[in-house]
């Protein structure tokens, strides 16, 4: 089916995931079953994955594609797979493991593939995810837990950060959209707790109040004659004054501010 109503930033579903089989089944997966993802463009470290349901006909399994979709050997060897996927009343066109490890980052980028009214739902069920992993979603932290339930519009900025030693984990759902699909996100998880800001985001923000009040540093910035260079010299900058965040956490400010002009532009 296909509609113009616009979707929520994200929503967590009220569903009940029994993690304990999932997690069994993931224990007794090979090393070498984890293929590297195939944007290398934009992460660094361990980001890897394991296709659970392919579409045929797609450069590798991991990667979308219009052909049918096709259960792979993974997916039979252990029923956890189906009996959690048959909670999602949507046609699955690709199911997927995804893996974040210690250390890894996926850099901001947003999925074309998923804009406009006839494209795929992406639903997230976190697996393995340490509560200091960050996923920012158009500038939001999107508070996501082990054994939950999350649709997230990821054809806006989205981005990654695994700062620990623990490997994040999610099964990943590309979902034809449907009535049932389509409730279930505009219902939501009564309760849900509301999207906040990463620890980088607040670091530059910090940041910027204390270059609103030290004209010197401020004067430095402002000679700065290249977008590049002033953002490596901010990220330095902050560093030696305490303030510590990443290039990304500055673009994802600037994105926002550009964003909030244009709203009062056009009100």
């Amino acid at each position: 089916m296909t509609d113009v109503a616009p979707l929520p930033l994200c929503s967590r579903l009220s569903l009940s995931i029994d993690t304990a089989p999932l997690l069994a089944a993931l224990s007794r997966l090979p090393a070498e079953a984890w293929q590297p993802h195939f944007n290398t463009g934009y992460f660094s470290g361990d980001w890897s994955g394991i296709a659970l349901i392919a579409p045929a006909g797609a450069h590798t399994a991991l990667a979308p594609g219009d052909g049918e979709p096709q259960p792979t050997a993974t997916f039979h060897a252990e029923p956890a797979w189906a009996r959690v996927l048959a909670q999602i009343e949507a046609p699955i066109r690709a199911a997927r493991l995804l893996r974040l490890g210690p250390g890894a980052r996926i850099r901001e980028h947003m999925d074309y593939d998923l804009a406009g009214p006839g494209s795929d739902m992406r639903v997230h069920i976190p697996l393995l995810s340490h509560p200091e992993v960050e996923f920012l979603l158009d500038g939001q932290l999107v508070p996501m837990q082990a054994g939950e339930c999350w649709f997230l519009d990821l054809s806006r900025p989205h981005r990654v950060d695994n700062p620990t030693q623990h490997a994040r984990i999610h099964l990943v759902l590309d979902c034809r959209r449907s009535l049932w699909l389509r409730q279930a996100v505009a219902d939501g998880l009564p309760g849900t707790p509301p999207l906040g800001s990463s620890a980088g985001c607040r670091a530059f923000a910090a940041f910027q109040q204390q270059v609103a009040h030290d004209a010197a540093l401020a004067d430095a910035l402002m000679a700065i004659e290249t977008r590049d260079q002033f953002v490596a010299q901010a990220v330095a900058l902050g560093a030696v004054h305490g303030h510590h965040f990443a290039p990304d956490d500055i673009h994802a400010a600037m994105r926002q501010g550009r964003q909030r002009w244009m709203q009062l532009w056009m009100a």
